[in-house]
């Protein structure tokens, strides 16, 4: 169903020349040398991918490699351009939840055999990534690298409170944070327990809460058998996940709607825990590179924004694109990835130990436990005004002292915002219960 590059194919000559004159003026063909261009939406990894390009050249005489990358929106914007007309690079990196729409649009290349093969082994992905990357059985995509989140804890202050690790329980992180924290005359937090997504806008508080109901097994929406989809919060889970942020935040004032937040309070030893992505190690070892803390994998599992390369090119192009796209692959390239970037590689079977002993915090990451699961945002269109409008109710619930310890005010609460996103699915003709 892929539709490979639009090729323009011109008259050699113009009208009115016969065959014979054809004959007269046509040249023998020149061969000309491969060449390969590379979309990325992570400036950061520019110096991987001409690492990849390097490597590659010792295998395809005269390749040259012309790696271009943009700010991310602005890669997906010429995305959005190019793709339709035909006028794309080669080999094009995307989340797979915005390339979904391009592969169901047959502007995305299956991968060849060799490709889906090592896509599908285990010992070399997690499943999950196969899934991911796929579309009606077919492998499209090769995992590269993902986000993915962990609890950060500060080591100092869980010796300090007695805790000799992290807490591996939803119901630990209540108890550890009310151990953590630190207070005032007043009672009021001078150093929260566990710092809550609480405010600040966007659909990011959505997806955090989500994180945290993962935990309890629930998700923000779910799919059918016949690939519907509808809301998944207003039950046991997502009142479980809402009432241990209003416990927090109201009963046990482990930290307040105006705490200093996120990765910022964390370095300035404001907080002592809280949940974020890899890439708090990187800024953290600039910002505070005395900080002592460490990392641990959730309870349960996490939400991860998986890469992978694409192509819509066919033939030599469509091949040679593949071939970077496994040489991108190589272990030894994925270990420089995560030594350099940062970025957590989606394949497993790498030694990534020599880097993990120079930065442990990335241990939570790349070792994850037997049985953690993952878990994606789905690949739907309204995905964003579902996450953006439940944010806006999350904030005021949050801020609502009266739901504190109130069962039913919870679950009216989750059964509105409920409504709501089941209507933008009934509206977007996505609905199935």
């Amino acid at each position: 169903m892929g539709k490979g590059l639009k090729i323009d194919r011109r008259r050699l000559l113009g009208l009115g020349l016969g065959a014979a004159a054809a004959a007269t003026i046509a040249k023998p063909a020149i061969a000309q040398a491969p060449t390969l261009t590379v979309w990325s939406g992570y400036p950061e990894m520019e110096p991987f991918y001409r690492r990849v390009a390097e490597g590659l050249r010792g295998r395809v005489s005269g390749l040259t490699v012309n790696v271009q990358p943009i700010p991310l929106r602005q890669h997906e914007q010429r995305l959005a351009l190019a793709l339709p007309s035909g006028n794309a690079a080669e080999v094009i990196e995307l989340g797979s939840s915005t390339a979904t729409r391009y592969v169901e649009g047959g502007f995305m290349q299956k991968a060849p055999a060799a490709v889906t093969t090592a896509v599908r082994d285990a010992s070399r992905y997690d499943p999950f990534f196969a899934r991911s990357g796929s579309f009606e059985g077919s492998v499209y995509g090769m995992p590269l690298f993902r986000g993915q989140g962990a609890l950060f804890y500060n080591a100092e202050m869980f010796t300090a409170a007695g805790l000799s690790g992290p807490p591996t329980t939803m119901a630990q992180y209540t108890e550890y944070a009310e151990k953590l924290t630190k207070r005032d005359g007043s009672g009021r937090p001078t150093v929260t327990g566990w710092s809550l997504r609480l405010g600040g806008g966007g659909q990011g508080i959505a997806e955090k809460f989500w994180i945290n109901m993962h935990q309890y097994g629930g998700a923000l929406v779910r799919q059918n058998a016949a690939g519907k989809w509808s809301s998944g919060y207003a039950n046991e889970a997502g009142r479980r996940t809402l009432a241990q942020y209003l416990e927090n935040v109201h009963t046990k004032r482990t930290c307040l709607i105006d705490s200093p937040a996120d990765a910022e309070a964390f370095q300035r030893g404001q907080t002592a825990m809280f949940i974020r992505e890899s890439w708090v190690i990187g800024d953290t070892a600039k910002k505070a590179p005395d900080l002592k803390y460490a990392t641990a994998p959730l309870p349960v599992g996490t939400i991860v924004a998986p890469v992978f390369l694409y192509t819509p090119a066919t033939g030599a192009k469509g091949d040679l694109a593949w071939q970077f796209a496994m040489a991108s692959n190589e272990p030894e390239n994925l270990v420089w990835l995560l030594d350099n970037v940062g970025w957590l590689p989606n394949r497993r079977d790498a030694n990534y130990a020599p880097v993990i002993a120079k930065t442990p915090q990335l241990k939570a990451f790349v070792d994850m436990p037997q049985g953690h699961t993952l878990f994606e945002l789905p690949a739907i269109g309204p995905v964003e005004e579902i996450l953006t409008r439940l944010a806006e109710r999350l904030v005021r619930a949050f801020a609502n002292a009266s739901l504190a310890g109130n069962t039913a005010g919870i679950d009216a609460m989750l059964r509105e915002a409920a409504a709501e996103t089941d209507q933008i699915l009934r509206r977007e003709g996505l609905y199935g219960a």
